[in-house]
């Protein structure tokens, strides 16, 4: 969730805007929701799946669940054109699609916490899939809300305010759920994510609704013409950067989405408890992500974008060969805890890293008057390719082994910071548009 954010001297967050900004305010709370969905589709639900023995090459297909995400480009264009059933009547458009959207995720996290996968996999995958769907469109809204509801110079405010309420409701999805699973089990874990989603529905009925958003629209364009303006826009805006860019951007998070398919995976095999999990990866990672954000922010302004994206895709890409030394050194009783901690936090460091480094370039790239659904095209576009090799990642290390699999992952940022070098040296000697 990420859009135009310009500096400005109100640009940090505090408590004092949070109480006097309804905007901010709800902000924060739908960040929270916005936060939860993703992990809870495949991610979290991994662990959930190796519990109940999901053979491993299955365990890597069922990362497509997260389909949804890389395609919501498509129907993007139509939220900012078409009302929701009912409730854009009564809130306005943006917040009636955020409420639809809401009750779709918690109705999907109810479903898949009535099945049982060890038994009944085709149940999950449905549910899954359905809450893939819901998630997704609730990021575009909330996205298209954030960027209409304030003007330019407040983006930086309101864009800190959702940061933090997605890393809660990261953690809550990760960790959370985890703790819970060892406690109560899964199915009320995932019961207890569902209600989870009540604050950021308290959230989208106390955010302003911008006036824009309130009157229907008239205009009613073809499906074609709807999905391809804001492509088409940003095409011959880029010109001859066009390709080698997109090319950039579709690349960039490839290595990370290939090695996080089969992480949780990993960390099962070597036998870390749900807890140990939940604990390494969701409060040391929330801790050591939230570190990876603020030193891109230090060092982006100083050393350029383009140096940043070449140091974030090697920094990232180079960090899987700790999870390559855990699959080797990491004690198969799960002892070795600090071994585990040590690794996952280099990695959790370089990815916090590199994703603020591409999200500002992603964010330069959008024109404003199709900064939503030019923004799901690019997330759309960035973590597609790595998904669907992710697909194939289980298979990879029936094969390979895990330290093998994640030090061939590692190598993938070689080409990848190649094309970053390329783009570096076009943009150099091509006229930059206006965006």
């Amino acid at each position: 969730m990420q859009g135009h954010a310009t500096p400005e001297k109100a640009g940090r967050p505090s408590l004092r805007n949070l109480v006097s900004d309804r905007s901010l305010l709800a902000m924060l709370g739908l960040g929270f929701s916005s936060g939860m969905p993703f992990l809870l589709v495949y991610i979290t639900q991994s662990a959930w799946l190796s519990d109940a023995r999901v053979p491993i090459g299955i365990l890597g297909l069922m990362s497509e669940l997260t389909l949804a995400y890389k395609f919501k480009f498509v129907w993007a264009p139509f939220l900012d054109r078409y009302d929701a059933p009912v409730f854009s009547r009564l809130l306005g458009r943006r917040r009636g699609w955020i409420i639809v959207s809401q009750i779709g995720v918690a109705l999907a996290l109810a479903g898949i916490a009535f099945g049982d996968p060890a038994h009944w996999l085709a149940w999950t995958v449905a549910f899954s899939l359905a809450l893939g769907f819901a998630g997704a469109t609730q990021d575009v809204v909330i996205d298209g809300w954030r960027i209409t509801v304030a003007p330019a110079e407040r983006q930086a405010l309101m864009s800190s305010w959702a940061e933090i309420g997605w890393r809660v409701g990261n953690l809550m999805a990760g960790a959370g759920a985890l703790y819970l699973a060892d406690r109560v089990g899964w199915r009320a874990a995932y019961l207890c994510m569902a209600a989870l989603m009540a604050p950021g529905m308290a959230a989208a009925l106390l955010a302003p609704e911008p006036p824009s958003d309130k009157a229907a629209r008239t205009e009613r364009p073809g499906f074609v013409e709807t999905v391809v303006a804001p492509i088409r826009e940003l095409v011959t805006r880029l010109g001859p950067l066009a390709v080698p860019v997109l090319v950039m951007v579709a690349g960039f998070r490839m290595p990370g989405y290939v090695s996080s398919a089969m992480a949780f995976p990993l960390f099962k095999s070597l036998h870390y408890s749900n807890t140990d999990i939940a604990t390494v990866t969701k409060l040391f990672g929330f801790w050591v992500a939230l570190g990876g954000t603020f030193v891109a922010g230090y060092v982006v302004p100083r050393i350029g974008t383009m140096t940043s994206l070449i140091t974030g895709t090697v920094f990232a890409s180079a960090s899987h060969l700790s999870l390559a030394y855990l699959a080797v050194h990491g004690d198969h009783g799960g002892g070795e805890f600090w071994t585990f901690a040590v690794a996952v936090s280099i990695d959790n460091f370089a990815y916090a890293f590199a994703s603020i480094v591409l999200i500002t370039y992603m964010s330069t790239l959008t024109a404003t008057e199709h900064a939503a659904s030019q923004y799901a095209l690019l997330t759309s576009l960035c973590a597609l390719p790595g998904s669907l090799l992710a697909g194939a990642s289980g298979y990879l290390i029936e094969y390979l082994g895990f330290e093998w699999f994640f030090l061939a992952t590692s190598l993938i940022g070689v080409p990848v910071a190649f094309v970053c070098w390329h783009v570096w040296r076009l943009q150099e000697g091509t006229p930059q548009p206006a965006v």
